[in-house]
């Protein structure tokens, strides 16, 4: 029969839950990596679509033409 052994209830639930509630270290780097590179892909998000713009404009152009 197996027994069942309850030291330290309290101890075991807040390490549970300090383990739960706070995200791993990788994730937080993630985190922060993702903040700090927001700018840099919206900006290149910008410049494509202006490079698409021109090129749909140009090929209008050279239809109408």
């Amino acid at each position: 029969m197996a027994e069942n052994n309850y030291e330290d209830n309290a101890g075991s639930t807040q390490m549970f839950r300090a383990f739960v509630e706070t995200p791993p270290a990788q994730e937080r780097a993630n985190v922060s990596v993702h903040r700090s590179s927001g700018g840099g892909r919206t900006g290149m998000i910008a410049i494509g679509a202006i490079v698409a713009l021109v090129v749909v404009v140009a090929v209008v152009w050279l239809a109408v033409k």
